[in-house]
């Protein structure tokens, strides 16, 4: 209970929360969408950060949840009637049903080949979507109009799944904070530092990593079907881009893994980036290769991240930065 009074936690739920209303009051589609990209990518990194941060595996195919759980939602609501209410826990739980069916198979590898198991899961799956019919193959699918009658119209559908997903960031920094103050989290944390001898410890570490790996893509896969949803239609190749799940692991690296402050920081400091290097004529084509160059100068020098530096530098923050 001691760690639910930590007023670094409720501070970043309220500043968090305080973001996610400014567009409500003040109205504007434009405002609305960059925050959307931001809470989208606060979610995304800290369930990420529950097996890369807590568990220490680099996972490079956490964007097969997103895509999967979008692709799923999307289809129960267009070729089967499903309201989204319906869609989106289904493409939770359909993300979280491929994580364990995965997890049991690829954890068993470790540090490099666990991150090159995991790349090959994004290509596979992309392929298989890409020619499974059901889900409409290489076009994808796109969903009918008249479905946002039901939510108001199209107008208020998109504001709906704004509500839904800031409830959803505000719910991934709970999770992320609820895991790590766990007897679980603890179990996991051992497994970062030393799997061997967390097992010594009495960790049972395939089930402790599997259901990490399961925790982290149900999140991804309810994001998905909003993002989607939003969208009105989803495609392989947007679906399952590798390069998005780099950039969420910069998010999180640049914040600090391991903490549950450390991927929102980074989700909004690398967004806030990217938005500036999109829209500069000098750099918006290069803008993944400044990723990987932040990704290597924050592994070179600051390996512990925004709050990990923040920590070293004033001792009294860490009882603070959650």
């Amino acid at each position: 209970m001691k760690a639910w009074r930590n007023p670094g936690l409720w501070l970043t739920l309220a500043v968090l929360l305080g973001v996610g209303l400014w567009p409500i009051f003040d109205q504007k589609a434009a405002l609305r969408e960059v925050i959307f990209t931001v809470l989208r990518s606060v979610a995304l990194a800290s369930s990420l950060n529950i097996i890369l941060g807590y568990t220490g595996y680099v996972s490079f195919g956490h964007i097969v949840y997103f895509g999967l759980g979008g692709y799923f939602g999307l289809y129960l609501m267009n070729s089967l009637g499903a309201s989204l209410w319906l869609a989106l826990p289904a493409g939770g739980l359909v993300a979280g049903l491929l994580a364990f069916a995965l997890g049991k198979a690829i954890l068993r590898l470790r540090g490099a080949y666990f991150a090159l198991a995991t790349i090959g899961v994004n290509e596979a799956m992309r392929a298989f979507i890409n020619n499974f019919q059901p889900f409409g193959g290489a076009v994808g699918i796109s969903l009918n109009f008249n479905i946002y009658r039901d939510y108001g119209g199209a107008t208020q559908a998109l504001w709906l799944t704004y509500y839904l997903l800031v409830a959803l960031a505000l719910g991934s920094i709970l999770l992320s904070h609820a895991v790590k103050n766990s007897k679980f989290g603890l179990g996991l944390m051992a497994i970062r530092e030393n799997e061997d001898a967390a097992e010594v410890m009495g960790v049972v570490t395939p089930d402790a990593k599997t259901w990490a790996y399961v925790l982290s893509a149900i999140i991804p896969g309810m994001v998905g079907v909003l993002y989607y949803f939003k969208n009105g239609n989803i495609e392989p190749a947007d679906a399952f881009r590798l390069h998005f799940s780099i950039e969420l692991l910069v998010m999180v690296m640049l914040g600090g893994f391991g903490t549950v402050l450390g991927p929102v920081i980074g989700a909004v400091g690398y967004q806030r980036l990217r938005g500036f290097l999109l829209t500069s004529p000098l750099f918006k084509d290069i803008q993944l290769s400044v990723a990987g160059v932040l990704l290597l100068v924050i592994i070179l020098f600051i390996p512990a991240g925004a709050v990990g530096w923040l920590r070293h530098r004033f001792p009294a923050l860490r009882k603070v930065l959650p």
